[in-house]
This record gives C-alpha cells, sequence and structure tokens, in this order.
C-alpha cells in the first residue's frame, strides 16, 4: 500500500467558471472580489471529492498584477481571505493541509519576462510572507516556467520554516523542457542549492507529464503532478493582460480519461497528484475512488 497526497484540482478556472461572470484579467482574484463565498464552496467540493490538499486562491494575488488596476493595498486582506477560506474548508472535512499558492510574476507561461532571480526574490517575498503568517502548512510554488524563475521564487519560499513544493510547467510538446526550452533536468543546481521538500509538474498536457517524471524521479525527492485540460496555451494567451477565454478547454479529457493518466504516473512512482486548470471536483473524485480501490491510502 502506498500513501498518496491529493491535491484538489483547478481553484482559479472552477471559481470563473461557477460565477459565470465575464473573465478580467484579474482572474480568479476578481472572482473573489466579486463572489467571496464561492471559494469556500470551491475547497468544499474538493474536499468532499476525497482530496487532502487545498490550494488557496492566491495564485495571482501579486503585487504587479494588483497594481495594474489600483489594488496593491489589498494584498493583505486578499490573502487572509483566500487562506481562511481554504483552512475553513479543511477544518470542517476533519483533516487535510492548506498549501499556499505562489504563482508567477507579471503573467503565466511567460518566462521571458520574468525579472531576474535577485528582483524576483524581493517582489515575492511579501506575498510569501503574507501565506506564511496567514498559516498555511506549506508553500506551493505553481507554473514556473524557467530555472530563473523558480530560482527568484524559491529564493524567497525558503527559510521561513515551512515545507516548500516546486511546480514546474513543462513543454506541451515535449515533457523533457521546461517551457523556456531549457532541459527539465537543468534544475539540479537548484534542488542542490535550496532542498525543496517536493517536486511537482503542473499546467501542462497530461500527455507531456510522463517524460517530465522520468527526470524528476532522479532527484531523490517525493515527486507528482497536477495537469491542465486546456487544448494548448494559445498564441492569444500570451500577450500582456490575458483572459482565460483565450483558452480553450478539452472535450476529450472526462474524470475516467485523466484518472487514467494519473494512475500511469502513480506507476512511475509519483506519490503527489491532483488537477490544474479544467480538472474539476468530478476529475478528483475519480482519481480518489480509482486509488483507494487500488488500496492505497489518501493523506
Amino acid at each position: 500500500m502506498t500513501t498518496i497526497t491529493l491535491l484538489d484540482g483547478s481553484i482559479g478556472q472552477e471559481l470563473v467558471r461557477r460565477a459565470g461572470d465575464a473573465p478580467t484579467p484579474l482572474w480568479s482574484t476578481q472572482t473573489m472580489l466579486d463572489h467571496p463565498d464561492l471559494v469556500r464552496e470551491v475547497h468544499d467540493a474538493y474536499f468532499s471529492a476525497g482530496a487532502t490538499v487545498a490550494t488557496t486562491n492566491t495564485y495571482a494575488l501579486l503585487e504587479d498584477r494588483l497594481a495594474r488596476v489600483g489594488l496593491e493595498a489589498r494584498m493583505t486582506d486578499l490573502t487572509q481571505t483566500a487562506v481562511m477560506a481554504a483552512r475553513a474548508a479543511r477544518d470542517a472535512a476533519g483533516g487535510g493541509r492548506v498549501a499556499g499558492v505562489v504563482g508567477p510574476l507579471i503573467a503565466s507561461y511567460r518566462p521571458d519576462i520574468c525579472p531576474a532571480p535577485d528582483i524576483a526574490a524581493g517582489l515575492y517575498d511579501r506575498p510569501v510572507g503574507l501565506l506564511a503568517d496567514a498559516g498555511v502548512d506549506l508553500l506551493l510554488l505553481e507554473t514556473m516556467s524557467s530555472v530563473a524563475q523558480a530560482d527568484g521564487a524559491l529564493r524567497a519560499a525558503c527559510g521561513r520554516g515551512l515545507p516548500v513544493w516546486l511546480a514546474l510547467t513543462v513543454d506541451d510538446a515535449d515533457g523533457t523542457c521546461l517551457r523556456s526550452g531549457e532541459p527539465l533536468g537543468a534544475i539540479a543546481p537548484l534542488i542542490d542549492r535550496f532542498a525543496p521538500d517536493a517536486l511537482l509538474i503542473n499546467c501542462s498536457r497530461p500527455e507531456a507529464i510522463a517524460p517530465a517524471l522520468d527526470i524528476l524521479g532522479t532527484f531523490g525527492l517525493p515527486f507528482g503532478a497536477y495537469a491542465n485540460g486546456f487544448t494548448e496555451i494559445s498564441a492569444g494567451f500570451l500577450t500582456d493582460a490575458p483572459t482565460v477565454d483565450a483558452l480553450d478547454a478539452r472535450t476529450d479529457l472526462g474524470p475516467a480519461r485523466y484518472a487514467d493518466a494519473a494512475m500511469g504516473w502513480l506507476s512511475q512512482g509519483a506519490t503527489i497528484l491532483g488537477g490544474c486548470c479544467e480538472i474539476g471536483p468530478a476529475h478528483i473524485a475519480e482519481l480518489a475512488r480509482r486509488l483507494t480501490a487500488a488500496g492505497h491510502r489518501l493523506q
């Protein structure tokens, strides 16, 4: 019997879907402003589905993104709103952990415009500190697209007395490379320097995950994956301040097919599984069912 950590699925896209409002560049932060009760609702749905970790709705709670619309002064209370919703859902579920999520600066999938690591570390200092102060159980650095991008986030997150999980996003056509084009194995010096507690692949097509996990498995750390359900990362989404309506959800990735993929990752040695954008509670419920039916323990 293997002990598996089961992450939740999409938070941002699930919030946007449930709200039904027109997307904005603030993405799920806008939904939290307009419909704060939905955040708790989404976390409750994932715990009911079998997830053991709630990921906070803080992916885009970064000063550069908030400053675009004059909301940088709201970072503290919005972070507290997001973390408290996750903690309340965890407590109501009777157990589990809360992962404080930190997303990429400026934009997702754009390592070419990411600040240098020393500058990025300074920009990350406040949001990471707010998450730690709000009482998360671990820090989850998500969708890091390059070695330099991961470097800056790790500098800010490590040394705070909390476990740090590093989640990297890989090329959809070649899972052995980061979206920057660098070999995934080029993260090795960062692993040696910062010693994160777990390595993950996130927000990449399920088909790109297996070759990436073959590489992560060589580092001797707990590892896993949570894929997205987008058809592709479109050119329209790589423009300045895009909205998620530039991305399309796959129609061929229902709960059963996603669980098939994730159980394959399990066979490669992954012990942390979950879902990213467009992977919802039904997907997590099916994955939880498969895992428990196979005799694995969820924690």
